[in-house]
């Protein structure tokens, strides 16, 4: 190989090295961000009562795995800690997932937790399988190659993986932030719409379960009478950020 290419080489696998140790300070101010919004969309959850409470704080828990993990897929470039990532968000999840089942009983409750045990081993499995790291076969002949025409492929080869794996980086960095954002603000919507039924004297609001997609509210639960039904839907539109609510409350015969 050319000298002048092996310098350029060289002088461009520097270059990377030094951007990210400047990753070092973005990725921290990711990691607090996601430590701070946890502890404030924790702090909110404090006004409710019962498994209304433990379903708050683990959404709270979710948002912040997700917001680490997008942390870590921006700025992490080792499989081992993206792996890690994705199996902390899916533990997170599971956890959540858990904590709704309990407003069941009987078989229902039963089959909630084997179907979130089921999502969350799958989950597991996926990060794994998408571990980039590259075998010890192609490091090694990427490393000790010597034959010009090998050093030539195995340039080639690596720019090849180098741009498709930016790219597969930087959509996967893009939709995980997105969906991060999401979930952090549908989770504080959740948990102010709660918040607001707790404090209003007219709502029983241990009766009314809140799930929030996308700025969509849907209201479940029994009420006794229509007019605290009523009361929780207008509760719920006086949020903001609230795009829709959507109410299956059921008034208790």
């Amino acid at each position: 190989m050319n000298k002048f290419v092996i310098l350029a080489l060289a002088g461009a696998i520097s270059s990377s090295y030094a951007m990210a140790d400047n990753d070092t300070a973005a990725y921290k101010s990711m990691k607090d961000k996601a430590a701070a919004d946890y502890k404030a969309a924790k702090a909110q959850c404090s006004s409710l009562k019962a498994n209304a409470k433990d379903i708050c704080q683990e959404e709270a828990k979710v948002a912040r795995a997700k917001a680490e993990a997008d942390a870590v897929a921006q700025h992490k470039s080792d499989a081992k800690d993206i792996r890690k990532a994705r199996e902390e968000v899916a533990d997170a999840e599971y956890g959540l997932a858990k904590e709704k089942c309990d407003d069941m009983s009987g078989n229902a409750k039963s089959a909630c937790k084997l179907d979130a045990k089921s999502a969350k081993d799958k989950a597991i499995a996926d990060a794994r399988r998408a571990d980039p790291t590259p075998t010890v076969g192609e490091r090694t002949a990427a490393a000790v190659g010597t034959a010009r025409d090998k050093t030539a492929n195995a340039t080639d080869n690596m720019r090849d993986r180098t741009v498709a794996a930016t790219g597969t980086a930087a959509d996967t960095t893009r939709n995980t932030t997105a969906a991060a954002g999401d979930a952090m603000s549908d989770t504080v919507i959740t948990t102010k719409v709660k918040a607001d039924l707790a404090a209003d004297p007219g709502v029983k609001a241990l009766d009314v379960h809140v799930e929030t997609v996308k700025g969509v509210v849907m209201l479940s639960g029994f009420v006794p009478s229509k007019a605290e039904a009523d009361k929780a839907v207008q509760l719920a539109r006086g949020v903001k950020g609230v795009n829709e609510v959507k109410s299956s409350i059921q008034i208790k015969q």
